[in-house]
């Protein structure tokens, strides 16, 4: 019958023939549950003929929670680096099983779960997120706006974003394959490190299941690590970052379009509508909407051959495409015909002007022509500068 393995045992074991599964726990200063979680892991275990081994990474605990683990028959990987993410990684590199699933030592999971994650480890999936809302969230085990402003909201955003099929995103009792965490190659050290997993895994294309899991509130009888709002923050910053299209992309084509359409729709002269006339104030305004919203574009489409670039997301077809046919001399041809279109619209206002001995204008016509020069020229600038900026990231590429 196979038991939780030993740290000699998996030493003294051949290449292949340890356990099936390692129990990471990060844990900083958890004496107070570290046992009760261990010991469930173990009962688990035991009762479903798992072989498995448990990890704790230890974050820098002052207050013996090493010990505790290692009189227990855990395995103690002391982690320096501070942060949710950079324990994490610490003990899964120190991990021996062919699976590996991570939960908190505060005693908020069930590890009686243990055999529905292993179960659909089993049948070929990448990544097995726990759900507390499919499973029950008790009394007191997480704070209002956690349950129901945080959690779904960032949820909602990780699913629209990057078609993520979670409903729980921040679930801490999650599983994977060893190979499948190596290739996911998470960089984050802090909290984002759980938002990370799920979004390489969904842009890898990997299979993502999930199971019904229990909240419980914890029982360390102090404040927890969390901090709700800055913990918040770095989520949703970490998404944003890498969903380009959505934070730069689609408010960028959505300004380029309107600002574009109204421009045009003002270009003749001023519009009534009903007692209401649009006139040159309202076409600058458009004018900042076509320029901020080229920045936009401009700005997402490099940040996504960078990440691609340095393997921070998967290799897009369209960025091999992208690079391949608008290469810096079409960017120059482009940017240059927009420079020159707007430097003759230039000379043209400076031509009306001259005709009318320099002397006083009709601001209506002339912020028209002025307005045109500066939209055209500063687009042709910026074509340019956004030519060599990709060609340089297609260096490495090439």
């Amino acid at each position: 019958m196979s038991s939780i393995a030993s740290e000699n045992q998996i030493q003294s074991a051949e290449p292949g023939s340890g356990p099936e599964l390692s129990v990471v726990l990060p844990c900083l200063n958890e004496a107070s549950t570290l046992a009760t979680c261990i010991a469930q892991i173990q009962q688990t275990a035991r009762a479903h003929a798992i072989s498995a081994e448990i990890i704790v990474a230890d974050n820098g605990s002052t207050d013996g929670s090493g010990e505790i683990a290692a009189s227990l028959g855990a395995r103690v990987v002391p982690v320096a680096a501070k942060g949710y993410g950079s324990a994490l990684m610490g003990g899964i590199a120190a991990a021996h099983g062919r699976y590996v699933i991570m939960g908190d030592a505060d005693c908020s999971y069930d590890f009686g779960d243990i055999p529905r994650f292993l179960e659909k480890l089993r049948a070929g999936n990448d990544l097995v997120m726990g759900n507390r809302f499919l499973g029950g969230v008790r009394e007191g085990a997480m704070p209002f706006l956690h349950r129901y402003l945080g959690n779904p909201v960032l949820s909602f955003l990780g699913r629209l974003f990057f078609h993520a099929p979670c409903g729980d995103f921040h679930c801490g009792l999650r599983a994977f394959p060893l190979d499948a965490y190596r290739r996911m190659d998470l960089q984050t050290t802090g909290m984002e490190f759980a938002s990370e997993m799920i979004v390489k895994a969904s842009l890898f294309g990997m299979k993502i299941a999930e199971v019904p899991t229990t909240l419980s509130p914890d029982r360390r009888g102090r404040a927890p690590h969390l901090q709700s709002w800055r913990d918040g923050w770095r989520h949703l910053r970490f998404l944003m970052m890498y969903s380009p299209r959505w934070s730069f992309l689609y408010p960028g084509l959505a300004l380029l379009a309107g600002g574009t359409a109204v421009a045009l729709w003002l270009l003749p002269g001023p519009r009534r509508i009903a007692s209401v006339t649009i006139d040159i104030h309202t076409l600058l305004y458009a004018i900042m909407a076509i320029l901020i919203g080229f920045q936009a574009v401009a700005f997402s489409v490099l940040t996504k051959v960078f990440a691609v670039t340095e393997k921070l997301m998967p290799e897009d077809p369209r960025v091999t495409w992208l690079l391949r046919y608008f290469t810096l001399e079409t960017g120059l041809a482009v940017g240059g015909l927009l420079m020159a279109a707007g430097a003759g619209l230039g000379f043209y206002s400076l031509f009306v002007w001259h005709i009318h001995n320099f002397g006083p204008l009709d601001p209506t016509r002339v912020v028209r022509l002025v307005a045109s020069t500066i939209v055209l020229f500063t687009l042709g600038v910026e074509i340019l500068l956004f030519s060599f900026f990709l060609s340089i990231l297609g260096l490495r590429r090439k």
